[in-house]
């Protein structure tokens, strides 16, 4: 007979196992992967995860039921985006805690990247130091409604999709260091990849802003991309009259 103390331990790991639960599914944890990116409707998610709005629906439900996502109506469709902070910093938790004790994450994301000659990706570190010294224009290629729900400070906002008919308002006398999603989002690498054939001096970056956000660095939410493109160039040169002093 199960002493009161078990009988509490019991209903409590019961309530901790209906997270596990909830994450079990590879598709609810993508779309939880969208949604830190910003809110969605349903019919984006389906669209953005493949799979059809009935599917889609029942995840959100799934998800709704442990609290891990909320819903608000606008006009004729609703809108769903992350319970709050601790959802994502919890699926950062999952990722970190799968690339550390999984030897099967690594294989499936090198040879993804390997067979599309992807480039290495610049160390964060590196990349803030030149944020705040104003020495890169960083340009976010995720679409548009990411951008507006949060971005990083400064950053120049050109979907991948967008970039080849855009090039013209990328600088070229700044290197440029591109971001999306996160470590296995490719839209950084296909932009990069087009930008260095058009002779840019650009790199990628693996954070993405749920990765930045969780740092404590910089997010800021907004529209108007072209005046925050131009809060990252550096001042002229006293001296040489010079725009780009590397």
């Amino acid at each position: 007979m199960l002493t009161p103390h078990h009988q509490f331990k019991d209903a409590l790991y019961a309530q901790f196992a209906r997270i596990g639960k909830t994450l079990s599914a590879p598709k609810r944890l993508e779309l939880l992967d969208l949604l830190s990116q910003g809110p969605r409707s349903v019919e984006q998610l389906a669209e953005e995860s493949s799979t059809s709005v009935a599917n889609t629906s029942q995840h959100l439900q799934v998800l709704r039921q442990a609290r891990m996502v909320s819903s608000v109506k606008k006009g004729l469709r609703v809108e769903y985006r992350l319970a709050g902070d601790d959802v994502s910093q919890l699926f950062l938790s999952l990722q970190g805690l799968a690339e550390s004790r999984l030897l099967e994450v690594e294989p499936v994301a090198t040879q993804y990247f390997e067979q599309r000659d992807a480039m290495e990706a610049v160390a964060s570190d590196e990349l803030l130091r030149r944020v705040r010294n104003q020495q890169v224009t960083v340009l976010d290629v995720r679409p548009a409604l990411e951008y507006r729900a949060g971005h990083i400070q400064g950053a120049l906002s050109i979907p991948v999709d967008e970039l080849e008919q855009r090039l013209g308002e990328v600088p070229r006398r700044r290197d440029i260091v591109a971001y999306c999603r996160g470590p296995y989002c490719v839209m950084a690498m296909e932009a990069v990849q087009l930008l260095q054939e058009r002779g840019f001096s650009a790199m990628r970056m693996e954070l993405g802003v749920t990765d930045w956000r969780a740092r404590g660095w910089s997010v800021e939410a907004g529209n108007d991309t072209a005046d925050r493109s131009d809060s990252v160039t550096p001042p002229r040169n006293p001296v040489t009259g010079s725009d780009h002093d590397l």
